[in-house]
């Protein structure tokens, strides 16, 4: 027996050698990289004074969703939340990324003070990659657009039985678009998106019914060659008749910092912007959950006038190719 377990054992040890072996040839001889960085992005909650100026208290502790988390499918790790209150409890939609297909679905999870938070289950799964679940309300009825650029459609879903059930209602969109973000502002619907590629392109849409029929906007796109405002980065605010969204700063990689932008001009025919500080609203920590980026808020105001936001942090993992 103990024979046995030593020629596992040698077996094992020559693998593990003999893949670093061709790892190391495959790197130096046909270019393929012997390590690989990965994403591993968590949710956590911030409060503040105002949408502008979040972070984390003292006796919370971040994140409050992992991968770890989801139980009924392997998670490389979980990002992009949104989160509606209904029935005196919060509700946050985001992405899990399932580990074995390497492609988004949407996921659920409960709270009754927005600080401590219970996973509950995959709620929407396509053959295609969804992410950024932009969940609203309107008219008494839940509705959902997730990012599912894969599809090269913006499509929109409604929730049958909320929030564990969601319905398809159409496609508002034709094309590769990212993270897009509605808002009603002005008795009319209005939707801001990404091109999925470069990260540097913003169009705007509008349309009088949510359903549509949706039209480009005829200043769009409104942010062009730009990678530090083009991205959108969480829900858009309409406050007191301020516009404020939030764009993802992508200058030195994706998703390193959070950036607020006001619209100061928004009519059928018009559009202009300007960033509200100089500064990130969000940025990498440097440590920890949140150690390589955040680039994600969703904030909700209280009747105090306190604020509490969902985020989502990455703290990037190497790990070594032992196949090739």
């Amino acid at each position: 027996m103990l024979h046995v377990i030593l020629i596992a054992v040698a077996a094992a040890v020559l693998g593990v050698a003999g893949g670093f072996i061709w790892g190391v040839y495959a790197e130096r001889y046909r270019g393929v990289p012997l390590w690989q960085v990965e994403d591993r992005w968590s949710i956590g909650i911030y409060f503040g004074e105002s949408p502008l100026k979040l972070s984390a208290p003292a006796r919370l502790h971040n994140p409050v969703l992992t991968a770890k988390d989801v139980t009924d499918l392997k998670a490389d790790f979980v990002a992009d939340p949104f989160m509606v209150r209904e029935g005196g409890i919060w509700h946050m939609f985001f992405e899990v990324m399932d580990a074995t297909s390497y492609c988004g679905k949407i996921a659920l999870a409960l709270s009754e003070d927005g600080i401590k938070w219970s996973y509950q289950s995959v709620v929407l799964d396509e053959p295609f990659h969804l992410s950024y679940p932009y969940v609203f309300k309107w008219q008494n009825d839940y509705y959902l657009i997730p990012e599912c650029y894969a599809a090269n459609a913006v499509r929109l879903y409604k929730a049958i039985e909320f929030p564990l059930r969601w319905a398809l209602v159409g496609e508002l969109l034709q094309g590769s678009y990212v993270d897009a973000s509605i808002f009603r502002y002005g008795d009319q619907w209005w939707l801001l998106a990404a091109e999925q590629q470069g990260n540097h392109t913003l169009h705007l849409f509008q349309a009088r019914d949510i359903d549509g029929p949706w039209i480009e906007h005829p200043q769009s796109p409104v942010v062009s060659g730009d990678t530090q405002r083009a991205r959108p980065g969480g829900r858009i605010l309409v406050l007191d008749g301020r516009i404020i969204r939030y764009a993802q700063d992508c200058t030195e990689t994706y998703g390193g910092q959070l950036r607020a932008f006001e619209v100061t001009e928004l009519t059928t025919t018009s559009y202009q912007e300007k960033e509200i500080t100089p500064e990130p609203v969000l940025k990498a920590s440097g440590h920890g959950w949140n150690k390589d980026g955040m680039h994600h808020a969703d904030p909700h105001r209280f009747s105090d006038g306190r604020w509490i936001a969902c985020v989502d942090g990455n703290r990037k993992r190497t790990t070594f190719r032992f196949k090739y």
